[in-house]
């Protein structure tokens, strides 16, 4: 029986995290001194691949694969190959997020498991702009990973979260070379998960002022290409490129929601936004798995809320969710 919603929403994507541990520290995502789940705690691959063959015999078609930062999970690649022999058997579509600074080693492994499309997270340009915001000096790794996967055949997406005084003046920059690099770019609102050390009000930069300024500069118009995702995109007549915009707290997009996610310890969230969730991870331990797997798949299509609670309105305003984005998954 395929999962549907108390809103009569068919859920078909999930993304479903390896682990929380990532080799940056980006500042918007985590604070510096970030203290990682113990390993004991996480699933291992093989409950992952039964977590997700469950999720695949409901109905879901669109799997994507996060983190933290996925590709630093050992032995990670043998997961990705598990799940790319169910493409055409169940499953339609096999992606990754990633920061891209192990992309190098293994995009020639992703596309050979059937891997035909990743997200890249890439908020600048400027090398010591990216040291500061993502405490580690590694852009050279990411654009040299952007490389290796376009060179495997991979079709590369860039993420780039929109960021007030930390890229907001080099968002054209970021699209004309993504553009002239044959590259996608999808803009993104911070999304208030978790402490960080900077108020999310100085960081919050609404999208809807960033189209407004680019409007001014080239001409943007509606795209239909989707990606079964949040965002919506705009075709840019001068650049030749198409741009993404995820707005989950200037426009909210939560009505066509056809997403759920899962932890890295098993815990699935309806919802990104909301304190509703569901172990999946005690449901994969029973002695009746299969049976109690289908019962919390069952309860959580009843609990996913009709849309998320994100608000950055006043300084000082509290995370909306103790939670890190880096342990729910991107």
């Amino acid at each position: 029986m395929t999962l549907v919603d108390q809103f009569q929403r068919r859920i078909s994507y999930l993304r479903l995290s390896v682990t929380d541990r990532c080799d940056l520290r980006c500042a918007y995502c985590m604070p510096e001194a970030q203290t990682f789940l113990p390993r004991n705690e996480v699933l291992s691959l093989e409950e992952l691949y039964r977590l997700a063959i469950g999720f695949i015999d409901r109905g879901i078609t669109r799997l994507r694969l996060t983190g933290g930062e996925p590709l630093v999970r050992r032995d990670m690649i043998e997961l990705v190959r598990a799940l790319g022999r169910k493409l055409g058997n169940g499953l339609d579509e096999l992606t990754l997020t990633t920061n891209g600074t192990q992309l190098a080693r293994f995009a020639d492994d992703l596309f050979a498991a059937g891997v035909r499309r990743v997200n890249v997270s890439l908020d600048t340009l400027d090398r010591a702009g990216f040291a500061r915001l993502a405490r580690r000096d590694s852009l050279a790794q990411v654009l040299e990973g952007i490389a290796a996967a376009q060179a495997a055949g991979l079709t590369v997406k860039l993420n780039t979260v929109a960021l007030k005084h930390a890229n907001a003046d080099e968002i054209p920059v970021l699209i004309e070379w993504a553009h002239s690099q044959g590259l996608e770019l999808t803009l993104i609102e911070v999304m208030p998960l978790g402490e960080v050390e900077e108020d999310r009000f100085d960081q919050h930069l609404p999208l809807s002022e960033v189209r407004t300024a680019l409007e001014r500069r080239w001409t943007l118009t509606a795209s239909e290409h989707r990606t079964g995702g949040p965002a919506r995109y705009f075709d840019i007549a001068e650049t030749g490129g198409r741009i993404g915009f995820i707005t989950p707290l200037s426009n909210n997009f939560c009505d066509g929601c056809n997403r759920v996610r899962v932890t890295a310890t098993g815990q699935l969230f309806p919802c990104l936004g909301g304190g509703e969730q569901i172990d999946l991870r005690a449901a994969l331990r029973s002695a009746s798995a299969d049976v109690a797997l289908a019962e919390a798949l069952d309860l959580a299509m009843k609990i996913k809320p009709l849309r998320h609670s994100f608000r950055i309105d006043a300084p000082g305003s509290a995370p909306a969710l103790s939670r890190h984005m880096s342990m729910t998954g991107g």
